[in-house]
């Protein structure tokens, strides 16, 4: 389980989801570095970061040494989520910034103020600014947004790449947790760290008595037949029951069939999926139908949900059934 890097969707802005307005579109592509011909780019505001509080919830949920896991509670905090995005994705991975992102160094868009943010910090490591005090390191961080959350403000990230309409409607009442923007500072990526990271995450979907968790991981390059091996091995043996199933939006949908399934070899195929896939598959996440290409980030987009019911029992053992394993 190494959830190292997934941003949730960029979008292209060639299609519009239904029920999103252009306006706002053409901003979320402005945003993302993402030139629409004929269209003015407005300047983005996003809503205020406020003071982020879960009652009933200490923000501190795991330690591991000198690596703690803790929800962030201060617009600083997130800031800090938002600054160790941008060295990963655009640092690191050579993501395209836009001119406001590349002056602050800051990974930033409208979900940030109503979304949870997870946070991994080292006490061991200290970050110096001038003329500031020390503070830990930030080496790692997950965004979490509720469902209750998303029907209140934006809808789910996700649904910029995928028809999020039918899930919904098939598993009405059920609580549903985005993951997105997820990454981990390279020297940090290892199995403490994935953890902890975990450790967290069960431990917010405990509380919140969330029944189900989505989002969208990514796998490395553009083209979908270099990936073929991969995709297709997803969609022969992991892919979603039909209630769960997403399907990627009309004009970005990519066929992830592009091998039989006797033309797989399940041990190649598995070697070349990324970590986070990796592990998400032996947790028990299934997989949409179709993948869609992120230029942008120079990535191949699949969705990927994990209902708790059918996450394996040996990790619910690992963590404990009241996630009492690293608590704070």
């Amino acid at each position: 389980m190494v959830p190292f890097l997934t941003r949730g969707p960029a979008g292209d802005g060639r299609h519009a989801p239904p029920g999103i307005p252009l306006a706002r579109l053409i901003g979320r592509a402005a945003e993302g570095g993402i030139h629409l011909k004929g269209l003015a780019q407005p300047a983005r505001i996003f809503p205020r970061l406020k003071h982020f509080e879960t009652p009933g919830l200490d923000p501190v949920l795991g330690r591991i040494g000198s690596l703690e896991v803790r929800l962030a509670t201060t617009p600083k905090e997130v800031k800090r989520a938002q600054r160790l995005r941008y060295r990963v994705f655009y640092e690191e991975m050579a993501a395209i910034p836009t001119g406001m992102a590349m002056l602050k160094r800051r990974d930033a868009d409208e979900y940030d103020a109503v979304c949870d943010h997870l946070l991994v910090i080292d006490h061991a490591a200290q970050e110096q600014k001038p003329f500031r005090k020390s503070k830990p390191r930030v080496v790692g961080t997950y965004r979490l947004l509720r469902q209750e959350q998303a029907d209140r403000h934006f809808g789910f990230y996700t649904a910029g790449e995928y028809d999020l309409g039918p899930v919904l409607e098939a598993n009405a009442g059920k609580r549903v947790l985005e993951l997105g923007r997820s990454c981990v500072l390279k020297p940090y990526r290892t199995k403490r760290t994935v953890e902890l990271l975990w450790h967290g995450i069960w431990t917010y979907v405990l509380h919140h008595r969330i029944d189900a968790m989505l989002g969208c991981a990514s796998l490395e390059g553009t083209d979908p037949e270099r990936l073929a091996l991969p995709l297709s091995f997803l969609h022969h043996f992991a892919r979603a029951p039909e209630g769960w199933r997403a399907r990627a939006l009309p004009g970005r949908h990519v066929a992830m069939d592009r091998l039989s399934r006797e033309a797989i070899d399940p041990k190649a195929a598995l070697q070349a999926l990324p970590p986070l896939i990796k592990g998400y598959l032996r947790v028990g996440a299934t997989f949409g139908d179709g993948a869609v290409v992120d230029r942008q980030f120079g990535t191949t987009d699949v969705f990927v949900v994990l209902p708790v019911d059918a996450i394996a029992k040996r990790y619910i053992g690992h963590f404990g059934a009241e996630a009492g394993r690293h608590a704070a």
